[in-house]
């Protein structure tokens, strides 16, 4: 029993607490043991509320398992697994034990059954995640670390607010549906859609993730984000502003991706594009919606892996992530290029592979409920992300042009890991059932109707047309050795701008200040100078020694004759 009543995020957590005294190749069997022994003993847990104590009067309940949680503790286990053999290559402590520590906070946030409980881990998951960052020792990597640390630091600070006035409120501290009938839901809200990268609360993701390491950055693509959507699937399905909220996520990405230089920052547009779908299914709410935001979770963490997985295979042998600096890679990495090519279709949505038959359920969805503009606007992002990711990204970094590098393909363990996510992404495509199992809810959908079919096979043809069409014109921009900025322009631009001018205005009144006050002094230490000569010179006058005597007796005489009196 003890067995079961175990969390998984504690396998994780001893095997990191063991990396610290290991090297070499028992390191990396225990790295690779932890998530397989994990997932064994996860797999025999049955449903309910297996560790519950109380704490200040709140009842907190640190492990439950439901169809929700589990089914994203399978697929960390998975990314856990793809991720540890990607990076076997690596002797860096900091790195591995930041990894395992950072997927362990991810398994218990999605078990958490209270909001305390899920605060720790909240913010477990923002300190142990930075160092994947911080591991590149740069400065441009320490500099995108703390400004990623401070937001997600702050997206905790709300939620333990939120907190307190949802158990003043409720007087309970139960992690379920919240909805915004509160202020505690709208600060909770706020504190998820953060970590979720809502519009304009979006660039903490944009601006660390190209920064971090080659394998780090694999690892934070598969946990934050995904913990932020379990959390809305939980507290807010339903919930109509997020309907709204997803389909702006999934088209502004669009454009700042096409104009994008460096890849792996046009594949971090691209995931706040596809948790944009995720969002729209949480809050129309069904259970269609909601299977296919969970689902298109799933699949996102193995082909968006994949993507990140092949962009860093080519940073690691190259040097270069910069889509104007690559291209011509075909010849010397076929191997790798395979694998992209793979992790590009599932992205776009192509039928047979994994993104189709969990982006359409969302897109069903939306029809069924009458969103019909809200449709539209998913059909367009479909389309834009098989230009920015299903083409931009295998296209310029292996096709484009001639570059003159001669790379060749990674190590084996990076290979194996990309091959492992590729079948994946190709097995679930053509059986989309195994995954539809686990799904919360039996809704019998079968993506592979005629319409869907066609529909989608239409739409790619017609966006791959008009991508060949703006090259040959000479339309499609074109790759520039620059750095884009969108809502991160208050921050990294505006806001030090706006600064220096407010200091070098208080600078400019300090020195005013301190040049009057001190020219002020100047003439009362004259002033007073002046008297100190004169005084001076009254003092330092030589009178005889006789006239004090007299003076003295004076003085004596006068004292006596007053006592008398």
């Amino acid at each position: 029993m003890w067995m079961i009543e175990l969390p998984p995020f504690v396998p994780f957590f001893i095997g990191a607490l063991i990396l610290l005294f290991t090297r070499g190749m028992l390191r990396s069997a225990i790295m690779i043991a932890i998530p397989i022994v994990s997932a064994m003993h996860l797999m025999m847990v049955p449903e309910g509320i297996h560790l519950q104590f109380t704490f200040l009067e709140y009842q907190l309940t640190p492990y439950r398992v439901d169809k929700l949680s589990i089914m994203f503790a399978y697929i960390f286990h998975i990314a856990a697994f793809i991720g540890i053999i990607y990076s076997l290559h690596l002797r860096d402590t900091m790195q591995q034990v930041s990894a395992m520590l950072y997927a362990g906070s991810a398994l218990g946030a999605v078990f958490a059954g209270d909001l305390l409980t899920l605060f720790i881990f909240w913010e477990l998951l923002a300190f142990t995640s930075v160092f994947l960052i911080w591991a590149r020792r740069t400065q441009r990597s320490y500099d995108a670390g703390m400004r990623y640390l401070i937001i997600q630091v702050l997206s905790g600070v709300i939620l333990l607010v939120g907190t307190l006035f949802y158990a003043h409120e409720n007087s309970t501290l139960d992690f379920g549906y919240i909805g915004l009938d509160s202020v505690a839901g709208w600060l909770i809200l706020i504190a998820f859609g953060i970590k979720c990268a809502f519009p304009i609360a979006h660039n903490w993701l944009t601006d660390a993730y190209p920064e971090a390491t080659v394998t780090g950055t694999v690892f934070l693509s598969a946990f934050t984000t995904k913990v932020a959507v379990y959390s809305l699937a939980r507290a807010y399905p339903g919930t109509e502003i997020l309907i709204y909220i997803g389909a702006a996520m999934t088209c502004f990405p669009i454009f700042f991706a096409v104009i994008e230089n460096d890849l792996r920052r046009v594949l971090a547009y691209s995931l706040i594009n596809q948790v944009g779908f995720m969002v729209v299914g949480i809050g129309i709410g069904t259970a269609l919606a909601i299977n296919g935001a969970v689902s298109h979770a799933f699949n996102d963490v193995i082909f968006k892996g994949l993507l990140f997985m092949s962009m860093g295979a080519v940073l690691q042998m190259t040097g270069r992530m910069n889509g104007s600096d690559l291209g011509g890679l075909y010849k010397t990495m076929p191997k790798t290029t395979i694998l992209c090519i793979v992790g590009a279709a599932s992205i776009s949505a192509f039928p047979l592979f994994s993104g189709f038959v969990s982006k359409s359920m969302v897109m069903s969805a939306a029809l069924e409920e009458g969103y019909d503009w809200i449709w539209l606007m998913l059909l367009f992002a479909s389309a834009g992300v098989f230009h920015h990711a299903g083409i931009k990204i295998p296209y310029f970094a292996f096709f484009a042009h001639d570059s003159g590098l001669k790379a060749n393909d990674p190590p084996n363990n990076m290979l194996l890991a990309m091959t492992i996510s590729a079948a994946l992404c190709i097995a679930i495509g053509i059986y989309p059932q195994a995954l539809y199992s686990l799904l919360p809810y039996d809704t019998g959908y079968n993506p592979y109707d005629a319409t869907h079919v066609l529909a989608q096979t239409q739409l790619l043809f017609f966006s791959a047309l008009a991508f060949v069409w703006l090259n040959l014109k000479g339309l499609y921009p074109p790759e520039l050795r620059s750095t884009n900025l969108d809502f991160d322009w208050i921050y990294r631009r505006a806001m030090p701008h706006a600064l220096q001018q407010l200091f070098s205005v208080i600078w400019q009144a300090n020195r005013s200040l301190r040049d009057a006050l001190k020219l002020r002094l100047n003439l009362y230490l004259s002033y007073f100078s002046g008297k100190n000569d004169r005084l001076s010179i009254l003092l330092s006058r030589n009178y005889p020694s006789g006239s004090m005597v007299m003076w003295v007796a004076v003085i004596l005489a006068t004292y006596l004759l007053l006592s008398f009196i």
